[in-house]
């Protein structure tokens, strides 16, 4: 299942899975060997592991050292809290990835889930919602930015006075055709429009190796605008390993030197059998 059929779709679980903290308590259970530097706060997309049953999934990633399993629908944010994990980036609507925030048509819904999320995601401890662009469906790049500065200039009080933060994802508009939000000099133009701290950008580096490369100085260039980052081998979107072009080593130190605090969620989609294996293997290269 991808990301997109997860938008809308995601169903309640429950688990027995107790916990405190998310980072402290699922280090400390770790043998010496699994134990992290500390200098990367991991996450990970649950739709990449829908088919590993949620409570299981909540200990393997407790047992890495992951702090949160993310991109999760209200119902299932006290599930990860209960066990001390965070879910780091929360659903606020049902609308996917094509209809968003450049059609001003969009916006009184958009508008309206998002305030009626914000405080229900700032009372359940998540941090960031996720919004999108929308596709451009032959729509000037200069008449998006101002139809989605318009409408999320309207929910930033809101976002400011609960404490949470609306980031839009950079994506790459080939794999998702026409997508509008597909480089990062258009969203942090967006950023400064917008002007507030509680509005981020989403910088997925398997996308924007797709749509523009150099990763590292963009990283660096454009870290103020950046609230959370994503990771994925290309090609493939598959493990960050000597499989793929990628050195996430380099582009995880060069993170840290811009003092960026916030979550590394991954979001590959594991070629191997042993999924938990790949996993496991991954948080490690990105653990510098």
């Amino acid at each position: 299942m991808t990301r997109r059929h997860m938008i809308g779709a995601l169903t309640g679980v429950s688990v027995a899975v107790a916990g405190n903290s998310a980072g402290s308590a699922a280090m400390a259970s770790l043998p010496e060997e699994m134990k992290l530097k500390g200098n990367i706060h991991h996450s990970v997309s649950r739709w990449c592991y829908g088919d590993i049953p949620m409570d299981q999934f909540i200990v393997a990633c407790r047992e890495m050292g992951i702090e949160s399993i993310e991109l999760l629908g209200e119902e299932e944010w006290a599930v990860v809290s209960k066990a001390g994990l965070k879910c780091a980036v929360g659903y606020a609507t049902d609308w996917g990835i094509p209809k968003g925030f450049n059609r001003i048509e969009n916006h009184e819904k958009l508008i309206s889930d998002f305030e009626k999320m914000l405080p229900k995601a700032a009372n359940a401890g998540i941090p960031n919602l996720i919004c999108f662009s929308g596709n451009r469906e032959g729509q000037l790049d200069s008449e998006g930015l101002i139809n989605c500065a318009t409408g999320l200039r309207k929910l930033m009080p809101m976002a400011e006075k609960y404490g949470v933060t609306i980031l839009m994802e950079l994506l790459n508009s080939f794999g998702h055709k026409d997508y509008q939000c597909d480089k990062t000099p258009w969203g942090a133009a967006l950023c400064e429009m917008v002007g507030s701290e509680r509005f981020k950008l989403l910088y997925d580096i398997y996308h924007m190796q797709i749509m523009e490369g150099n990763i590292i100085e963009n990283i660096t260039r454009y870290s103020r605008y950046i609230g959370h980052i994503h990771t994925g081998g290309v090609p493939g979107r598959n493990e960050l390993d000597e499989t793929q072009e990628l050195y996430y080593p380099a582009i995880m130190k060069a993170l840290v030197k811009t003092g960026y605090k916030g979550y590394v969620g991954h979001e590959f989609v594991p070629s191997m059998k042993d999924k938990l294996a790949s996993l496991r293997k991954c948080v490690l290269i990105c653990d510098v």
